[in-house]
């Protein structure tokens, strides 16, 4: 069994100590993903449609980065605070 970590641009990847993707012979599977920008900030705040374009976005490119395509997914799990808004 091939473990790779897939290391991210996010600046609390270092302080927290996690790798956005993991891969694992055939399964990548990628984890706390959220709408952070590169300042740290969050990225289109109050706009859960532009936050979730964001998030995708930042997944496309881990995938990528773990040689496989978008279209290969299987799952996606979205954590909401308030449905309602």
């Amino acid at each position: 069994m091939r473990k790779e970590c897939i290391s991210s641009d996010s600046p609390y990847e270092k302080p927290i100590g996690f790798s956005r993707a993991v891969k694992i012979n055939n399964i990548i599977a990628i984890t706390g993903t959220a709408p952070i920008a590169e300042d740290g900030t969050t990225a289109y705040l109050g706009d859960l449609y532009n936050q979730t374009k964001f998030c995708l976005e930042i997944i496309k490119k881990e995938i990528e980065e773990a040689n496989a395509k978008i279209e290969n997914i299987i799952r996606t799990r979205i954590f909401l605070i308030n449905i309602d808004k």
